[in-house]
């Protein structure tokens, strides 16, 4: 559409390099995951869960995880094969990867995040594909998914972005345990400010490169999303807490205590409820052009309302 494409564009994801609003789901959706840990785990201290008891939750959890997106796609795809892309499994790994990382001492877990981006950047570099070191086709993960699983998934994702992603949840888990301190709200923000600022920065420099591309999670991707996600982590933080709003936002709060539950939902009655509202709505084609934003705003109403329910 001549008008309303530009907006379009940003609801789904780029081509190859950059990214739009549509991009920044996921990297939110592993972000908040680590924002989540350290509230968690406290509150399971708190209740005495012991060290070991709270690794096999975690690992108990992920598993969980790993089996729910292989259903969610084996109903999506309608046939069964085994995958290891899924924001849910890639999830699951992050989780239980951040949950290990966050036991030692931080200056351990910088470590532990330089040595994770550097060593998924090196394996695309050591063994580089046809078109070079981050190539669209033939790059080593494409390579390693043949090996593993017999295939590679559509749109040139591959399993090992668990290793660079698991940083984007790291950087969730520091998130989450600067909120839970005792510093002054406005140091709180400062330093999501500046850390938000340095993300950009060494994304954008990083770029020069090693490409900007989430379908491979590279390195210079985890700066430059992660430096999104903070900067709308602040400005729900100013939002809420500083100013006050907190009505506005309930819709909000309704999804994120039901988050897997709603992900679940879009995978497996989205179509049904689009059907079954069609017969009400004529799919709103009374309105001409903004029809399909009316009807999937209609889809979304009802899978919100399940949330609330």
């Amino acid at each position: 559409h001549p008008t309303y494409g530009r907006i379009a564009v940003w609801f789904d994801h780029v081509e190859w390099t950059g990214g739009v609003f549509w991009d920044m789901i996921q990297p939110a959706f592993m972000f908040m995951v680590g924002v989540a840990m350290p509230f968690a785990l406290a509150r399971r201290a708190e209740l005495g869960a012991t060290r070991r008891q709270t690794f096999e939750h975690v690992a108990s959890r992920a598993l969980k995880l790993l089996l729910l997106s292989q259903f969610l796609t084996i109903v999506a795809d309608q046939r069964i094969r085994f995958q290891l892309i899924n924001v849910l499994s890639q999830i699951a790994f992050t989780y239980f990867l951040t949950y290990l990382i966050i036991q030692m001492k931080f200056r351990w877990q910088a470590v532990s995040a330089v040595l994770l981006l550097a060593f998924h950047s090196a394996l695309f570099m050591i063994f580089p594909g046809p078109d070079g070191a981050f190539s669209r086709t033939g790059n080593i993960g494409a390579v390693i998914d043949e090996a593993l699983l017999g295939y590679n998934y559509e749109g040139s994702y591959v399993t090992i972005n668990f290793i660079s992603s698991t940083v984007t949840t790291l950087f969730g888990a520091w998130t989450g345990t600067l909120l839970r301190t005792q510093k002054p709200r406005a140091d709180k923000l400062r330093i999501l400010a500046i850390a938000a600022l340095a993300a950009f920065v060494g994304g954008q420099a990083l770029s020069l490169v090693i490409p900007n591309v989430k379908r491979l999670w590279t390195a210079s991707w985890t700066l430059y999303s992660t430096g999104w996600v903070l900067l709308m982590m602040l400005a729900f933080i100013v939002l809420i807490d500083v100013w006050g709003y907190r009505k506005p936002v309930f819709p909000l709060v309704v999804v994120g205590m039901n988050s897997i539950f709603i992900y679940s939902l879009g995978f497996l009655l989205r179509g049904p409820v689009n059907h079954w509202l069609q017969p009400f709505t004529g799919g709103f084609k009374f309105i001409g052009d903004l029809a399909p934003v009316a009807q999937s705003c209609a889809v979304l109403l009802v899978l919100w309302y399940l949330c609330y329910w």
